[in-house]
């Protein structure tokens, strides 16, 4: 637990072919079923300050309550996703804490000197995020995600889903 931030929610992993990630993760580590959104209808996006038309997939499953995120960036738009694969990385490029006081935590962290590296929002005001400019090494980039609509109630059922999973319909379409 961070005393800054809370429970991490989420590992986010950036990588450059979504399929293999996803055949790594469910068939050699047993973690599932993950839930694939092929192109994810972002509503806006924003990186370092300025508009960004980020073409992303994504697949979201769950190792206990921890969530694992896969990200392919399928377009070269600017993204922080793009710094991190231009600097000859791949694998776990943030943590995401959840909030449901998305702005009071955003107005805090920023107020305490949090620099803002790219945010966006997915699914309307409710599904908003941030990733905070704090790599220091690879994987500690902070996200933080609003989870107070629907994006949270999905987020939970991916999360029981995973409970007593079986290995059955390892990767699963989601909308």
């Amino acid at each position: 637990m961070s005393r800054f931030f809370g429970n991490v929610r989420q590992n986010g992993y950036v990588v450059r072919d979504i399929d293999a990630a996803l055949k790594h993760w469910t068939e050699v580590l047993g973690v599932g079923p993950f839930y694939y959104i092929d192109s994810v209808p972002v509503d806006h996006f924003t990186h370092r300050g300025v508009p960004s038309d980020v073409e992303l997939s994504i697949a979201l499953g769950n190792s206990g309550d921890l969530q694992i995120e896969l990200i392919q960036q399928r377009n070269d738009a600017p993204s922080m996703y793009k710094e991190f694969l231009d600097a000859g990385h791949e694998g776990l490029q943030h943590m995401a804490y959840w909030t449901q006081t998305y702005q009071e935590d955003y107005d805090r962290l920023t107020g305490q000197g949090y620099k803002v590296g790219q945010e966006g929002q997915i699914g309307g005001e409710q599904g908003r995020f941030v990733y905070f400019d704090t790599e220091a090494h690879g994987g500690t980039v902070i996200e933080l995600s609003d989870i107070s609509g629907a994006k949270g109630s999905f987020f939970e059922h991916i999360r029981k889903a995973a409970d007593g999973w079986d290995g059955g319909k390892p990767i699963r379409r989601a909308r």
